[in-house]
């Protein structure tokens, strides 16, 4: 079981020059306010990017925020208010995120918090899950999504400490510790807190492409972990674990235009050092040499032509920057047993 999002999920928003997507947070009182806040700035954060930073076509996610009362409070005590009704439908390209709660009631009564929360679990029932929604849970908003019998026979997360009661309640889903995210199907369920951002990060390099994922990362000063079932940590991401400006600027410009010429001199320059210097920057804070980093990401491009074209591997190989598809094949072998070929192959069989 994979940590990423259906193909077939992603292939139906098409592929458009811009695409919109509808996502509904569902508030419940007690929200837990980085639960909500974390995810929600990764889409915003996404929605700004321009298509040449994201790689390929902009998307938008257009963020509306829905649940059982019109006014909550949350787990820090600020109170959210302008909260939509839950809607007697939704898109069938919508985003449903269920956003956990503060194991501590306070500002209602327990009574009200099971009430709005048997709310959201009927209206999930009855609304997204009848024309198959994707649906996120964000810590412990897995509960709802189980007691909605979304989870059954799915594997899925939640809070370390909540996996019991999780089990608890949906005794047929296959409950993962130590996970930050597990995608099953359409279903989407994240560890504590932070691990939404994870989860939602990952939705956007699934749906607007992994440079628009590792932008967003960068802005909000933070690493893009791969969840434990994922093979391998993204090229677009790999060395980026870092705070150095200067070498970030010629990495930012680098994953622009991988299939550029690049000299020494000129990354050099966008660095404002020597190119001696900017090697052992490299070294240093990225592991590797700045050609290392370049061919990297030219194999990512090469790559991802291969998964989602028909270009035969001389035109692939000139489009990410390689002298010839020889000299591709060379380089990829360094990063890669499989060959492209094969690459190419085994998503055929994929899809």
């Amino acid at each position: 079981m994979t940590a990423t999002f259906p193909t077939r999920y992603r292939d139906s928003l098409g592929h458009a020059k811009d695409v919109s997507i509808p996502v509904l947070f569902v508030l419940l009182p007690n929200v837990l306010m980085l639960d909500l806040a974390g995810p929600a700035e990764v889409l915003r954060l996404a929605s700004q990017l321009d298509s040449v930073t994201a790689g390929g076509s902009a998307t938008r996610f257009e963020l509306s925020y829905v649940g059982p009362v019109a006014q909550v409070h949350t787990s820090i005590g600020l109170p959210l208010n302008g909260i939509r009704p839950l809607p007697d439908s939704i898109p069938p390209k919508a985003i449903v995120v269920v956003v956990g709660v503060s194991s501590r009631i306070d500002g209602i009564s327990r009574r009200e918090l099971e009430a709005a929360s048997a709310m959201a679990t009927e209206w999930l029932t009855r609304v997204a899950v009848p024309i198959r929604n994707r649906v996120i849970c964000v810590c412990s908003g897995a509960l709802i999504a189980a007691h909605a019998g979304l989870l059954n026979g799915r594997q899925c997360t939640t809070h370390h400490a909540l996996c019991g009661t999780l089990q608890a309640i949906a005794p047929t889903a296959k409950v993962l510790e130590n996970r930050l995210y597990v995608s099953d199907g359409l279903i989407s369920t994240s560890a504590g807190v932070t691990a939404g951002i994870d989860l939602m990060l990952q939705l956007v390099a699934e749906l607007a492409g992994p440079r628009a994922a590792c932008a967003v990362a960068r802005d909000m000063v933070v690493y893009m972990r791969r969840c434990g079932a994922d093979p391998q940590l993204s090229p677009w991401i790999t060395g980026r674990n870092h705070l150095h400006p200067a070498l970030h600027r010629v990495q930012d410009a680098i994953a622009v235009d991988p299939a550029r010429d690049w000299s020494a001199e000129q990354m050099a320059q966008i660095a404002c050092s020597s190119a001696r210097h900017l090697a052992r920057l490299f070294h240093e804070y990225a592991g590797m040499s700045p050609l290392d980093y370049i061919h990297r990401l030219r194999v990512a491009v090469a790559r991802e032509l291969i998964a989602q074209s028909s270009l035969d591997m001389e035109a692939v190989a000139e489009r990410a920057g390689f002298g010839s598809a020889r000299h591709m094949r060379r380089i990829w072998r360094k990063y890669d047993a499989q060959t492209p070929s094969n690459s190419r192959r085994a998503g055929a069989d994929q899809s």
